[in-house]
Protein backbone atom coordinates (compact mmCIF):
# COMPACT_ATOMS: atom_id res chain seq x y z
CA UNK A 1 0.00 0.00 0.00
CA UNK A 2 1.33 3.08 -1.15
CA UNK A 3 0.42 6.62 0.10
CA UNK A 4 0.51 10.02 -1.43
CA UNK A 5 2.91 12.69 -0.30
CA UNK A 6 2.12 14.79 2.16
CA UNK A 7 0.69 18.01 0.50
CA UNK A 8 2.79 21.35 1.05
CA UNK A 9 0.60 24.95 1.54
CA UNK A 10 2.61 27.51 -1.37
CA UNK A 11 4.81 29.61 0.23
CA UNK A 12 3.76 32.87 0.22
CA UNK A 13 6.95 34.63 -0.41
CA UNK A 14 7.59 32.83 -3.28
CA UNK A 15 4.24 32.16 -5.43
CA UNK A 16 4.94 35.31 -7.63
CA UNK A 17 6.54 34.67 -10.68
CA UNK A 18 10.57 35.17 -11.39
CA UNK A 19 12.11 38.56 -11.84
CA UNK A 20 13.61 39.67 -15.40
CA UNK A 21 17.36 40.14 -14.46
CA UNK A 22 20.15 38.26 -12.24
CA UNK A 23 20.90 38.07 -8.72
CA UNK A 24 24.76 39.15 -7.74
CA UNK A 25 26.37 37.03 -5.24
CA UNK A 26 30.16 37.23 -4.41
CA UNK A 27 33.33 34.94 -3.28
CA UNK A 28 33.03 36.63 -0.30
CA UNK A 29 32.72 40.03 1.60
CA UNK A 30 34.83 43.27 0.82
CA UNK A 31 35.35 42.26 -2.97
CA UNK A 32 33.90 44.82 -4.58
CA UNK A 33 30.36 43.45 -5.68
CA UNK A 34 28.38 46.81 -5.30
CA UNK A 35 31.17 48.58 -7.85
CA UNK A 36 30.61 45.32 -10.40
CA UNK A 37 26.83 45.67 -9.46
CA UNK A 38 26.62 49.38 -10.80
CA UNK A 39 28.93 48.65 -13.60
CA UNK A 40 26.83 46.08 -14.75
CA UNK A 41 23.87 48.88 -14.32
CA UNK A 42 25.44 50.93 -16.72
CA UNK A 43 26.16 48.09 -19.11
CA UNK A 44 23.13 47.07 -19.58
CA UNK A 45 21.56 50.48 -19.42
CA UNK A 46 23.75 50.97 -22.73
CA UNK A 47 22.15 47.92 -24.43
CA UNK A 48 18.75 49.55 -23.52
CA UNK A 49 17.36 47.84 -20.56
CA UNK A 50 15.62 49.69 -17.98
CA UNK A 51 17.99 48.56 -15.42
CA UNK A 52 16.59 48.49 -11.40
CA UNK A 53 20.12 47.44 -8.94
CA UNK A 54 18.80 46.79 -5.28
CA UNK A 55 20.82 46.18 -2.49
CA UNK A 56 18.93 43.84 -1.25
CA UNK A 57 20.11 44.59 2.56
CA UNK A 58 22.90 46.75 3.84
CA UNK A 59 24.29 46.97 6.79
CA UNK A 60 26.72 49.87 7.50
CA UNK A 61 25.26 53.43 7.90
CA UNK A 62 27.26 56.88 8.20
CA UNK A 63 25.79 60.17 8.27
CA UNK A 64 26.21 62.38 5.38
CA UNK A 65 26.62 66.09 5.20
CA UNK A 66 22.79 66.67 5.72
CA UNK A 67 22.74 64.09 8.80
CA UNK A 68 20.99 61.61 6.82
CA UNK A 69 22.13 57.81 7.89
CA UNK A 70 23.49 56.64 4.59
CA UNK A 71 24.99 53.36 3.45
CA UNK A 72 27.78 53.82 0.73
CA UNK A 73 26.68 50.54 -1.40
CA UNK A 74 23.33 51.72 -1.46
CA UNK A 75 24.26 55.62 -2.35
CA UNK A 76 26.87 53.77 -5.23
CA UNK A 77 24.00 51.66 -6.85
CA UNK A 78 21.50 54.64 -6.33
CA UNK A 79 23.98 57.30 -8.46
CA UNK A 80 24.51 54.68 -10.89
CA UNK A 81 20.64 54.27 -11.79
CA UNK A 82 18.28 55.71 -14.18
CA UNK A 83 14.89 55.28 -13.10
CA UNK A 84 14.56 57.72 -10.85
CA UNK A 85 14.68 55.50 -7.52
CA UNK A 86 14.68 56.54 -4.05
CA UNK A 87 17.09 55.50 -1.73
CA UNK A 88 14.81 53.18 -0.07
CA UNK A 89 13.82 51.68 -3.08
CA UNK A 90 17.65 51.00 -4.12
CA UNK A 91 17.88 49.49 -0.46
CA UNK A 92 14.93 48.41 0.93
CA UNK A 93 16.82 46.82 4.45
CA UNK A 94 19.09 49.17 5.65
CA UNK A 95 21.15 48.55 9.46
CA UNK A 96 23.48 51.20 11.30
CA UNK A 97 25.76 48.45 12.40
CA UNK A 98 28.76 47.48 10.05
CA UNK A 99 28.05 43.34 11.00
CA UNK A 100 26.10 40.53 9.38
CA UNK A 101 22.80 41.50 8.67
CA UNK A 102 21.04 38.98 11.33
CA UNK A 103 23.55 40.43 14.22
CA UNK A 104 22.80 43.70 13.15
CA UNK A 105 19.28 43.44 13.45
CA UNK A 106 19.25 42.03 16.96
CA UNK A 107 21.05 44.81 17.87
CA UNK A 108 18.41 47.62 16.66
CA UNK A 109 15.68 45.60 17.99
CA UNK A 110 14.82 44.28 14.64
CA UNK A 111 13.31 41.59 12.78
CA UNK A 112 14.32 40.80 9.17
CA UNK A 113 10.73 39.62 7.86
CA UNK A 114 11.11 37.38 4.56
CA UNK A 115 7.61 37.87 2.99
CA UNK A 116 8.25 41.72 3.88
CA UNK A 117 11.66 42.22 2.48
CA UNK A 118 10.52 40.15 -0.81
CA UNK A 119 7.50 42.10 -1.59
CA UNK A 120 9.67 45.14 -0.92
CA UNK A 121 12.33 43.87 -3.51
CA UNK A 122 9.56 42.88 -5.65
CA UNK A 123 8.39 46.43 -5.99
CA UNK A 124 11.42 48.36 -6.27
CA UNK A 125 12.24 46.12 -9.09
CA UNK A 126 9.00 47.31 -10.55
CA UNK A 127 10.37 50.27 -11.47
CA UNK A 128 12.08 48.79 -14.53
CA UNK A 129 12.29 45.92 -16.59
CA UNK A 130 14.96 44.40 -15.48
CA UNK A 131 16.24 43.99 -11.53
CA UNK A 132 19.92 43.39 -10.53
CA UNK A 133 19.64 42.50 -7.04
CA UNK A 134 22.89 42.14 -5.16
CA UNK A 135 23.33 39.85 -2.15
CA UNK A 136 25.22 40.69 0.64
CA UNK A 137 28.45 39.38 2.37
CA UNK A 138 29.07 35.77 0.55
CA UNK A 139 26.41 33.23 -1.19
CA UNK A 140 25.35 31.69 2.70
CA UNK A 141 24.67 34.99 4.87
CA UNK A 142 22.46 34.06 7.31
CA UNK A 143 19.10 36.81 7.99
CA UNK A 144 16.66 34.61 10.28
CA UNK A 145 17.44 31.18 12.17
CA UNK A 146 16.30 29.50 9.15
CA UNK A 147 16.44 31.60 6.32
CA UNK A 148 19.84 32.85 4.26
CA UNK A 149 21.11 35.18 1.44
CA UNK A 150 21.05 31.43 -0.51
CA UNK A 151 17.86 30.93 0.29
CA UNK A 152 16.65 34.50 -0.67
CA UNK A 153 18.10 33.66 -4.31
CA UNK A 154 16.19 30.57 -4.24
CA UNK A 155 13.00 32.70 -3.96
CA UNK A 156 13.92 35.54 -6.43
CA UNK A 157 14.63 32.28 -8.76
CA UNK A 158 16.87 34.27 -10.78
CA UNK A 159 20.11 33.27 -12.72
CA UNK A 160 23.29 34.36 -10.98
CA UNK A 161 26.29 36.22 -11.41
CA UNK A 162 28.70 35.46 -9.28
CA UNK A 163 31.82 38.23 -8.56
CA UNK A 164 34.95 36.92 -7.98
CA UNK A 165 37.25 38.75 -5.98
CA UNK A 166 40.81 38.18 -7.05
CA UNK A 167 42.81 37.72 -3.93
CA UNK A 168 44.67 34.46 -2.13
CA UNK A 169 41.99 31.56 -1.82
CA UNK A 170 39.65 33.21 -4.55
CA UNK A 171 39.80 29.73 -6.73
CA UNK A 172 38.75 27.58 -3.63
CA UNK A 173 36.38 30.47 -2.79
CA UNK A 174 34.66 30.72 -6.04
CA UNK A 175 34.26 27.17 -6.85
CA UNK A 176 32.51 26.44 -3.60
CA UNK A 177 30.24 28.83 -4.18
CA UNK A 178 29.37 27.54 -7.66
CA UNK A 179 29.15 24.09 -6.49
CA UNK A 180 26.31 25.93 -3.54
CA UNK A 181 24.63 27.85 -6.40
CA UNK A 182 23.92 25.35 -8.42
CA UNK A 183 22.72 23.01 -5.52
CA UNK A 184 19.94 24.58 -4.90
CA UNK A 185 18.69 24.25 -8.73
CA UNK A 186 19.62 28.04 -9.68
CA UNK A 187 21.67 28.84 -12.62
CA UNK A 188 25.22 30.35 -12.71
CA UNK A 189 25.07 32.87 -15.46
CA UNK A 190 28.17 33.99 -15.54
CA UNK A 191 31.11 35.58 -13.34
CA UNK A 192 32.79 38.45 -13.22
CA UNK A 193 36.76 39.02 -12.14
CA UNK A 194 37.19 41.88 -9.90
CA UNK A 195 40.67 42.78 -8.83
CA UNK A 196 40.02 43.07 -4.69
CA UNK A 197 44.11 42.84 -4.23
CA UNK A 198 45.91 44.86 -6.19
CA UNK A 199 49.68 42.91 -5.26
CA UNK A 200 47.59 39.43 -6.16
CA UNK A 201 50.84 37.50 -8.00
CA UNK A 202 49.98 35.03 -10.67
CA UNK A 203 46.78 36.81 -11.81
CA UNK A 204 47.07 35.30 -15.47
CA UNK A 205 47.14 31.53 -13.94
CA UNK A 206 44.56 32.12 -11.26
CA UNK A 207 42.18 33.46 -13.79
CA UNK A 208 43.18 30.58 -16.34
CA UNK A 209 41.75 28.16 -13.65
CA UNK A 210 38.70 30.02 -12.88
CA UNK A 211 37.90 30.06 -16.68
CA UNK A 212 38.45 25.87 -16.25
CA UNK A 213 36.12 26.00 -13.42
CA UNK A 214 33.71 27.79 -14.36
CA UNK A 215 33.76 28.60 -18.11
CA UNK A 216 34.63 25.17 -19.23
CA UNK A 217 33.25 22.69 -16.95
CA UNK A 218 30.57 24.58 -16.11
CA UNK A 219 29.48 26.68 -19.11
CA UNK A 220 29.40 30.17 -17.39
CA UNK A 221 31.49 32.72 -19.40
CA UNK A 222 33.20 35.39 -17.82
CA UNK A 223 32.06 38.59 -18.23
CA UNK A 224 35.08 40.59 -18.09
CA UNK A 225 37.92 41.15 -15.41
CA UNK A 226 37.79 44.48 -13.84
CA UNK A 227 41.39 45.80 -12.79
CA UNK A 228 42.45 48.10 -10.16
CA UNK A 229 40.85 51.45 -11.00
CA UNK A 230 41.94 54.79 -9.60
CA UNK A 231 38.46 55.81 -10.18
CA UNK A 232 35.83 52.71 -10.22
CA UNK A 233 32.80 54.75 -11.24
CA UNK A 234 30.34 52.16 -13.13
CA UNK A 235 30.97 53.62 -16.59
CA UNK A 236 34.59 52.68 -15.95
CA UNK A 237 33.68 49.31 -14.75
CA UNK A 238 31.21 49.10 -17.76
CA UNK A 239 34.52 49.78 -20.09
CA UNK A 240 35.97 46.18 -18.76
CA UNK A 241 32.70 44.13 -19.81
CA UNK A 242 32.29 42.20 -22.71
CA UNK A 243 29.01 43.41 -24.15
CA UNK A 244 28.65 40.29 -26.60
CA UNK A 245 28.20 38.11 -23.82
CA UNK A 246 25.79 40.69 -21.97
CA UNK A 247 23.77 40.76 -24.93
CA UNK A 248 24.03 36.57 -24.90
CA UNK A 249 22.93 36.69 -21.27
CA UNK A 250 19.95 38.90 -22.40
CA UNK A 251 18.91 35.84 -24.72
CA UNK A 252 19.31 32.83 -22.50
Amino acid sequence: MTTSPKAVAPNPATTPRPLHGFFITGTDTEIGKTCITAGLTRAFDDLGRYVTPIKSLAAGQTRDADGAWVNEDVALLHAAQQQGMTMDEVGPLQFREPCAPHIAARLEGRAIDRLALLTAIRRSAAKGDFALIEGVGGFRVPLTDDWDTADLAVDLAMPVVLVVGLRLGCINHALLTAEAILARGLRLAGWVANTADPHQAHVADNLAALRAGLDQALGAPCWGHVPRLPDPSPAAVAAHLQQALLLNALKA
